[in-house]
């Protein structure tokens, strides 16, 4: 665990913060003493309720919405320490001929585009700072086939190689860049493997070498670590959390 001191009144920007990953985010850098800017398309009671944290609520597919929500994290702190691209969308394991000209560009707007539009705005601030620490939230279809449908998992796929290029063009100016790729993590997002019998829930247990799912909370702690300093050494890498499922 970082040095609670280390994250005391850094501004973090998270995205999908509403639920899953995302709030386990927001609530675990509010716990270091973090500010928490947390972004979500929709409004939820979970919500932190503490002075700390701000929600704002936008669509982070749209770019012009991505511009607003920078501003007024840039207007209201005056820095932006830490982004965590975390929102993400499934699709259903559809294959390609399965897959709409409509749902691919949607989950690629929201999945992929988002980060980039993110990560390009809020950039040149952390470059003025000369720091800052950027966590995309990959996955193991970052990896792997298997872990969605043909939209999702090309998606993560690229968003390993932005997370990639982005840390190698700015190792040198203080920018730390890395990504998460987590397995099976039980949240909201695939509330559907859990539904009826939970027949999916069960099978995706088994199929997992530690055979349970993981929790957003673990995820959180992970994060926590590779935005520390510990991790400063750490750059471009892209770490699963999975439960050993890359080891089949």
């Amino acid at each position: 665990m970082p040095n609670k001191l280390e994250f005391c009144e850094k501004v973090v920007l998270v995205t999908g913060c509403a639920s899953g990953i995302g709030l386990a985010q927001a609530q675990a850098f509010l716990a270091q003493g973090a500010i928490v800017f947390g972004v979500d398309q929709n409004f939820s009671k979970t919500l932190p309720n503490e002075a700390r944290f701000t929600f704002y609520q936008a669509d982070i597919s749209n770019y012009q919405q991505c511009q607003n929500l920078v501003s007024e994290c840039l207007e209201k702190f005056g820095r932006i320490d830490i982004l965590l691209n975390t929102a993400g969308k499934l699709d259903g394991y559809a294959d390609i001929l399965s897959t709409s000209l409509e749902s691919w560009h949607e989950i690629m707007h929201t999945n992929l585009n988002s980060m980039f539009y993110l990560i390009q705005l809020v950039l040149p601030s952390m470059l003025k700072q000369k720091q800052g620490t950027i966590i995309n939230m990959a996955s193991i279809a970052s990896f792997v086939a298997g872990g969605g449908g043909v939209a999702y998992t090309a998606s993560k796929h690229a968003i390993a190689g932005l997370t990639k290029q982005v840390a190698l063009d700015y190792a040198n100016q203080g920018i730390s860049v890395k990504a998460i790729a987590p397995g099976a993590i039980q949240t909201p997002m695939n509330a559907a493997d859990f539904a009826g019998d939970g027949a999916m829930a069960k099978w995706v247990a088994d199929e997992t070498p530690v055979k349970r799912w993981g929790q957003a909370q673990e995820v959180a702690e992970l994060t926590l670590f590779l935005a520390s300093e510990k991790s400063s050494y750490l750059q471009g890498n892209i770490v699963p959390i999975d439960g050993g499922w890359l080891l089949k």
